[in-house]
């Protein structure tokens, strides 16, 4: 299949529009962050860096981790932008950026977002690392794609009930983690679901001066439960990650650093030193 030149925009040179990246740029494993200035942190740990590439908010880093290949990539704020890096990381690895023809031979990335998030229980500690087994997305990026068959359906429905969600807001979907992935690198982690906003404030429940719509959408999310899950945390690209990490055939996980308790409200405001550390960990278990 070719697909037309309007539908796979690239650079001048070949490269992939928005990433700017050729195929051999990018590794199987990778790490993608929020802010791009957290790719530099990462990389730094590298033995070797032989790629640095940037455009927009969009930096890669690519080199030699412990005799790994790794490439660290920010994707930005949001699943609008993770529906750019996710579909452009799919295209450079497995379309001919050449001929725009899609590949015979399927590559599988193995992707992992390290970032921040908010807890939405009150036992989970500021500090604490906690794994997403599950992405709920209340954005509804993935709901202009068919994703049959990569979608847990029970638990979207459930909290869709327990919620009593609202007709006029985006369809919730639900998509697993790579158990794979949630094994070899959040063993000894927290883990649970984590809801994906499509927006920092009035989506995620905060109150500036802007007044809410469903000021009590937290207190249901808070108490929703579905086989034994709850929700444990909040943020704003997980389950665009695992939506169309499935629908494409590669590997998610997100594991984020908890700065916030939205419910003790407690706050982190120095957070460097443990995302580091939780970094390194990432990197040795991808």
């Amino acid at each position: 299949m070719k697909i037309p030149a309007s539908e796979l925009p690239k650079q001048p040179d070949g490269a992939i529009y928005h990433l700017n990246l050729h195929s051999e740029d990018l590794a199987d494993r990778i790490v993608l962050v929020g802010d791009p200035g957290r790719v530099a942190m990462f990389s730094n740990m590298f033995d070797t860096i032989e790629l640095k590439r940037q455009n927009r908010e969009l930096v890669t880093h690519t080199g030699i981790y412990k005799g790994k290949r790794v490439s660290v990539i920010s994707t930005g704020m949001g699943t609008d932008n993770i529906d750019i890096v996710l579909n452009e990381l799919d295209a450079v690895a497995n379309i001919d950026l050449q001929t725009n023809e899609v590949l015979p031979e399927h590559r599988t990335l193995r992707m992992v977002r390290v970032g921040t998030s908010g807890a939405l229980q009150p036992d989970i500690e500021v500090g604490t690392p906690v794994a997403s087994a599950y992405g709920l997305g209340i954005d509804g990026v993935l709901q202009y794609y068919d994703a049959a068959g990569c979608l847990d359906e029970e638990m979207a429905d459930a909290f869709i009930q327990q919620t009593s969600w609202n007709s006029c807001l985006p369809r919730p979907y639900c998509t697993p983690a790579s158990p794979e992935l949630l094994q070899a690198v959040a063993y000894d982690m927290r883990q649970g679901v984590t809801i994906s906003a499509p927006g920092f404030f009035g989506p995620q429940g905060r109150q500036v001066r802007a007044k809410l719509k469903f000021p009590e959408l937290n207190h249901a999310i808070e108490a929703f439960e579905c086989r034994g899950h709850k929700v444990t945390n909040m943020e704003m690209e997980c389950s665009a990650i695992y939506g169309l990490g499935s629908v494409l055939g590669h590997q998610a996980l997100t594991v984020c650093l908890i700065i916030a308790n939205r419910v003790t409200g407690k706050f982190l405001d120095s957070y460097h030193d443990l995302m580091e550390n939780l970094g390194r960990t990432v990197l040795d278990r991808i």
